[in-house]
């Protein structure tokens, strides 16, 4: 059985090193007179970022971060619009009952349902006989009692 070495020994490093030197003397003593190094041409004073190619980029990156907020916000509004078809179930109520359960009042046609929901499940809790009424009460005639800003409007002289 051969044993593949897994990083190569140090004569072959050398051999390699050594390969690299030659060809890159080969390479400098065919290039011309004038140009020395493997360069093309002559490189020139480093250029400084100028402020018309700060100001493109900025403005490339505004856009870019206006069309994402352009396509999340029409995204938001279309996710509604496949939902109000027939309007078959509705939500009429919820509330919490723990951290992860709730339970939720639903209107299936003209009957209501109390279902509990859990992580991982959904139980039918009561099926109501009789519709629940959730219109808000008429307002009870108004309290003598001054509203908050009523208070801070006398209290402020005005």
């Amino acid at each position: 059985m051969t044993r593949v070495p897994s990083r190569p020994s140090r004569p072959a490093a050398l051999i390699c090193g050594a390969c690299a030197q030659a060809l890159a003397l080969v390479a400098f003593a065919d290039a011309p007179a004038g140009h020395p190094f493997a360069a093309p041409t002559a490189i020139g004073q480093p250029t400084t970022p100028s402020v018309g190619g700060l100001g493109q980029v900025t403005l490339a990156l505004l856009i870019v971060l206006g069309a994402v907020f352009a396509v999340a916000w029409v995204v938001k509004r279309m996710r509604g619009l496949g939902n109000r078809v027939g309007n078959a179930i509705d939500v009429i109520a919820d509330i919490p009952l723990g951290q992860k359960e709730r339970a939720v009042l639903l209107k299936v046609g003209k009957a209501q349902i109390l279902i509990g929901v859990a992580p991982g499940q959904v139980n039918t809790l009561h099926v109501l006989a009789e519709p629940i009424d959730l219109t808000p009460p008429p307002a009870a005639p108004t309290d003598s009692r001054p509203t908050f800003k009523q208070l801070m409007m006398r209290s402020l002289g005005k």
